[in-house]
């Protein structure tokens, strides 16, 4: 009896958490997501809320809602079995003190950068990578993404640490988005479209402008291919013009109803009200990281304590 007793009650405790966590996620979309922003001198972005009573003296740090997308590495790896809420804290500290050091700018896959990283077996030397980002991955300290770039006539492809300590700079000189959120299929795609000058200068983009979404479709060279990307739903590839009896085989490992499968999506995800007191740390700690990179920049590297 005991034994049944604490079972349903496991069970209604997961099935409270479950359906909040779906409430939250529908929800957030009507009541944080549409607050309205304030900029003041320095090009910071505020958030009013609302106070009554006792919570009027108390400031309340809502982050953008874009910031899941902009720092996806903030947010901790979704498998259960692996979790510590006191390693996660640490890591953030670690995250936000390194960027205090270096200037991680926001960037997304398809995005053109250049990484500048320091010599580990010569001193004084540093060594310049440019590419298209390809993909990116990882959580915590573990982030990661890859540079791509065709040079003479050879791919390269290169796998950056985000947080490893040798890397010196990160540029991103062109700010732009593809339609799909991998572009692992470049590696079969002609080398025009990975190709890019090593002097490339940087583009000047306007503050707060929207990132733009580049609709190019890329082509691929005919077969055979690092993987079967007939079998994945691709936006940015062209007709792949193969026979029907290659479709028909990807139609039938297709797996249409894992959209439709709830806890599969409730365990790759964290819950939306965890999401937001991350995204709130992080927020202010950038702020503020921003608001004396700022101040560094007008008093000039003379000034500099």
């Amino acid at each position: 009896m005991l034994r049944r007793a604490v079972l349903q009650t496991f069970r209604q405790g997961l099935a409270q958490s479950f359906f909040k966590r779906y409430a939250v996620s529908l929800t957030e979309t009507t009541v944080t997501h549409q607050p309205i922003e304030t900029s003041n001198e320095a090009g910071e972005r505020s958030v009013p809320t609302q106070k009554t009573g006792d919570e009027s003296r108390n400031t309340v740090v809502v982050a953008p809602p874009e910031f899941r997308f902009m720092y996806p590495e903030f947010l901790p790896d979704p498998a259960m079995e692996t979790r510590n809420r006191l390693r996660e804290k640490l890591e953030r500290m670690d995250m936000l003190q390194r960027r205090s050091v270096i200037e991680i700018p926001e960037f997304y896959t398809g995005s053109i950068m250049a990484v500048t990283v320091a010599d580990a077996n010569s001193p004084n030397k540093f060594a310049r990578f440019v590419g298209i980002c390809i993909q990116r991955g990882g959580s915590g300290l573990r982030a990661w993404f890859i540079l791509r770039n065709v040079v003479d006539k050879q791919g390269v492809e290169i796998l950056y640490e985000m947080y490893c300590p040798l890397i010196q700079k990160i540029e991103v000189l062109r700010l732009e988005r593809r339609l799909d959120e991998s572009l692992l299929y470049l590696r079969d795609a002609l080398p025009e479209y990975s190709t890019f000058p090593l002097d490339m200068e940087p583009e000047r983009r306007l503050n707060n402008s929207v990132v733009p979404i580049n609709p190019l479709k890329v082509k691929l060279r005919p077969r055979p291919w690092l993987e079967r990307w007939e079998r994945q739903n691709l936006q940015g590839v062209e007709d792949l013009n193969l026979p029907q009896r290659f479709y028909d085989k990807a139609e039938k490992v297709a797996k249409p109803w894992e959209k439709y499968d709830l806890m599969l999506h409730y365990r790759k995800t964290i819950p939306a009200e965890e999401q937001e007191k991350i995204f709130a740390e992080v927020h202010s700690q950038l702020q503020q990281q921003e608001l004396k990179r700022k101040l560094r920049r007008r008093r000039g590297p003379d000034n500099e304590q």
